[in-house]
């Protein structure tokens, strides 16, 4: 069984987790699902990034210590991503003590294998608190940080210690261009390659004189500066130093957001190569989810409600319409009629209605149970299924997750247009019995079929179906290849439950913003 082992961004702990956040983490778990569906030994992480400035900030301001703040914060996005059920197999926060005990080991690692880049020096720069690291003056337009154009960026002069990071620029570009440190999309990938091109400037990895972060190794009065605290609780959630984080070391992937990948990219390799360690095999950088044309952030204000987007619809609706409207590649924008739309003619009126009417007609004329195919596999619905699930398997291995709940949905509104053809109501009539057999064993087998492949995308929803065909092994233990063999024949099917129900009206002033 291959290992698959799957991170997100950890999130920043200074306040309430917004709609960029879940599509991310959406994402990686669909992706995650989708591996263990495969049949890959899926070892998913995501967590809090715990320390720095604006933490230290936001706690002050609510009147709480940082780790009192950073406690209540924690638990905020744990329930919030228990809610759209995101099945990470580990919670990292970076205020444990085991990312600590990584994060010396780390730097000591540094030390032995390369010293010199490791430095003391004096810093000057523009500092964004937003971004928590300086910025360089192509990150800066009108005085201002491109990812937070609201914050007034602080000229700050420190002693610190640095991190020799102009000498890996040239290394981590051959790496990328081989291949063998993939970073994609290609637009990421391409950015990331001229700031390479353009050469990478030492960085300052300690801060003086700030209590809220982990103590720098052999300087009791730095702490280790944010990011490079934060990066390696990768590495710590594979078990690192301990021995055997080899085990799951290096990761398969990274997810993260674009405005990160100077990070991911640049800095996160050259460490690892600096420490000796394997780089990770590759770093996807998903779009924003915009509201109104704009990114949607905290810094903004501009920050929709998660728990307003999943009392909506519920959370498998959002989780749908997140990554089937925005994707996973490019921005989009998230507006009320656009999820109402999703909802309605394509959960609610294709997938949902396949649903109730092809299991309603199993109890109308065979009593709930699915019948003996005397033809079995010839309908023509048979062939489209074999050619939507490898579609679905090529999408969803590119991680072109909109295209592989497409091709899902294609698939339950082709076995819709199978009910039409066939007109089972006619066959019942007209006492062809074998005729009907054959389509109501061959949309059980669909349904079945379809609750496999809605899993990564629709896990509430996909159980609910699956559990409506009785006593049989679990949802979670079927994998892609037996998708082919499946059968439903002789099965006692449960009446089924309205799957995503269609209310009277649509709560179009429930669009309050949260900051």
């Amino acid at each position: 069984m291959p290992k698959f082992y799957l991170t997100t961004a950890i999130d920043y702990s200074n306040g309430e987790a917004h709609l960029g956040h879940a599509l991310e983490k959406i994402g990686a778990d669909c992706i995650a699902r989708y591996r263990r569906l495969r049949g890959d030994d899926v070892h998913f992480v995501m967590g809090m990034d715990e320390h720095g400035q604006k933490v230290a900030q936001a706690a002050d301001k609510n009147h709480l210590a940082p780790q009192a703040w950073v406690d209540r914060i924690a638990a905020r996005f744990a329930d919030t991503w228990r809610r759209l059920a995101c099945s990470h197999d580990d919670w990292i926060r970076t205020t444990e003590p085991r990312h600590a005990k990584s994060v010396t080991a780390f730097i000591d690692r540094i030390r032995e294998r390369h010293p010199d880049d490791l430095f003391s020096g004096e810093y000057e720069g523009l500092y964004c608190v937003g971004c928590e690291e300086f910025k360089q003056e192509s990150q800066i337009v009108n005085g201002r940080c491109v990812e937070h154009p609201t914050l007034d960026l602080i000229r700050m002069k420190e002693t610190n210690y640095f991190f020799r990071l102009s000498r890996y620029a040239q290394q981590i570009h051959g790496l990328i261009t081989s291949g063998e440190f993939r970073v994609e999309p290609a637009i990421r990938r391409n950015e990331v390659l001229r700031l390479l091109e353009d050469g990478l400037q030492d960085v300052s990895i300690s801060r003086a004189r700030f209590p809220w972060g982990i103590p720098f190794p052999g300087a009791a009065d730095h702490t280790v500066y944010v990011w490079f605290d934060a990066l390696i609780n990768y590495i710590t959630a594979a078990g690192f130093p301990e021995p055997g984080f080899e085990r799951l070391w290096p990761a398969d992937l990274h997810v993260i957001g674009k405005g990160i990948t100077r990070l991911h990219c640049a800095l996160w390799p050259a460490m690892l190569l600096s420490a000796e360690l394997a780089l990770p095999r590759q770093v996807w950088a998903h779009g924003y989810v915009q509201w109104g044309g704009a990114k949607v952030s905290k810094s903004s204000g501009d920050t929709l409600s998660v728990d307003e987007a999943i009392d909506f619809r519920g959370a498998d609706a959002l989780r749908y319409f997140l990554l089937r409207e925005i994707g996973f590649e490019n921005d989009g924008d998230f507006t009320w009629e656009r999820f109402d739309a999703r909802y309605t003619s394509e959960l609610a009126d294709t997938f949902g209605n396949l649903v109730s009417r092809s299991l309603a007609m199993l109890h109308r004329y065979r009593s709930g149970t699915v019948p003996r195919d005397p033809a079995p596999h010839t309908p023509a619905i048979e062939t489209a299924t074999r050619e939507t699930v490898a579609a679905y398997a090529r999408a969803m291995d590119a991680l072109a997750l909109e295209q592989g709940a497409a091709q899902w949905m294609e698939l339950a509104a082709r076995a819709n247009r199978y009910i039409e053809e066939t007109a089972p109501w006619k066959l019942a009539k007209a006492g062809r019995d074998a005729e009907l057999d054959t389509v109501l064993a061959t949309l059980a087998r669909t349904v079945a079929r379809l609750a496999v492949l809605a899993a990564p995308f629709i896990p509430g929803a996909a159980r609910t179906v699956w559990a409506l065909f009785g006593e049989r092994a679990p949802l979670e233990t079927i994998r892609l290849d037996d998708l082919e063999s499946l059968s439903a024949e002789r099965l006692q099917v449960a009446k089924p439950p309205v799957l995503f129900p269609k209310p009277e009206r649509t709560p179009h002033g429930a669009r309050k913003l949260v900051t």
